[in-house]
């Protein structure tokens, strides 16, 4: 029988979902998540995030808490602000000395977190489900392998199989709320609090979507998002390229008047130009480019605007 908990008696496990589009799945989740953690004989709480990616969102997570109002909690946010600031608005909202996080979609199967809680008691702060195929698109799955090891040289702490099923204990979850960037990156966050994690091999399952909710463009910004808040390789490119350009037209200025003491030079054409100004044109507009991706996040991170804000709560 599972302990139950009150207003004054925290529950031991807290489980977080943000919603983007997953109104007709999390019904499914929430049936599932209650079969996996009622034999673990604690009490829990199940919490899901509203992050406005469909007007039925709200309703079905309304429905759920008034079926289980000693169990699930709703928060809606005022608009989309996205999958990782929604997952830390429920962390902020968790109660639980352990608190897991769980898509909406059902590719992580939650039959799975008695395995990660049970990891996580082992002595880990943190723990990654992750998986040894993914049933992801091909450039999917690519895209993800590239940007993972690309993280991994940038970012030399960073865990390389982080993904966004993971439990973390409350002294994490503790240490994540304070971080205020507008741009978030919650693995990143965790990579920066502590080196104390786990792994555990779980199934991907086939997503209830069919399709994922990241586009291509999606994924690519929230690389770049990455790259440029939590490192400064792309600085060191830029620094790189500068230096690389400086030297290869001192190298060419040398050339050019050693032809030219020589007699070896011929008059130089349009097209040898033009092209050299066109390269080194493109190589500022990068590096400004770059430097520019550095100065908005500060001048972002200056004005002070919050993760998320909360329009709506429903549940215990």
């Amino acid at each position: 029988m599972t302990i139950p908990a009150g207003p004054s008696i925290p529950p031991h496990y807290s489980v977080v979902v943000p919603v983007y589009r997953g109104s007709k799945s999390i019904g499914e989740l929430r049936r599932r998540l209650s079969v996996a953690l009622e034999p673990l004989g604690k009490s829990y709480e199940i919490i899901f995030v509203d992050d406005r990616g469909s007007p039925a969102n709200w309703a079905a997570i309304d429905r759920l808490c008034a079926e289980n109002p000693s169990k699930v909690r709703g928060i809606r946010l005022s608009r989309n602000f996205g999958q990782h600031a929604a997952t830390l608005c429920g962390i902020a909202h968790a109660r639980g000395e352990w608190i897991v996080t769980i898509d909406e979609d059902l590719e992580q199967p939650p039959e799975s977190v008695p395995a990660l809680l049970q990891k996580a008691e082992e002595g880990h702060q943190v723990v990654y489900g992750v998986n040894e195929t993914r049933s992801h698109a091909w450039w999917r799955n690519l895209t993800s392998e590239v940007g993972r090891s690309l993280f991994k040289f940038a970012i030399p702490s960073l865990n390389r199989e982080y993904t966004s099923f993971r439990v973390i204990h409350r002294t994490v979850a503790n240490g994540l709320e304070r971080f205020q960037s507008p741009f978030t990156f919650i693995d990143g966050y965790i990579s920066w609090i502590t080196h104390n994690y786990a792994t555990v091999v779980v199934p991907h399952d086939a997503g209830f979507h069919g399709k994922s909710s990241y586009s291509v463009r999606m994924l690519v910004a929230h690389m770049i998002n990455i790259f440029v808040t939590f490192s400064d390789l792309p600085l060191r490119i830029a620094t790189w390229l500068g230096l690389s350009a400086s030297l290869g037209g001192a190298a060419w200025g040398v050339s050019i008047l050693i032809a030219k003491l020589t007699g070896a030079l011929s008059v130089s054409g349009y097209a040898s130009i033009m092209a050299g100004m066109t390269f080194l044109g493109g190589l500022q507009l990068l590096i400004l480019g770059i430097f520019g991706e550095y100065l908005a996040r500060i001048n972002f991170k200056t004005a002070s605007m919050p993760l998320f804000l909360v329009e709506e709560e429903v549940g215990d």
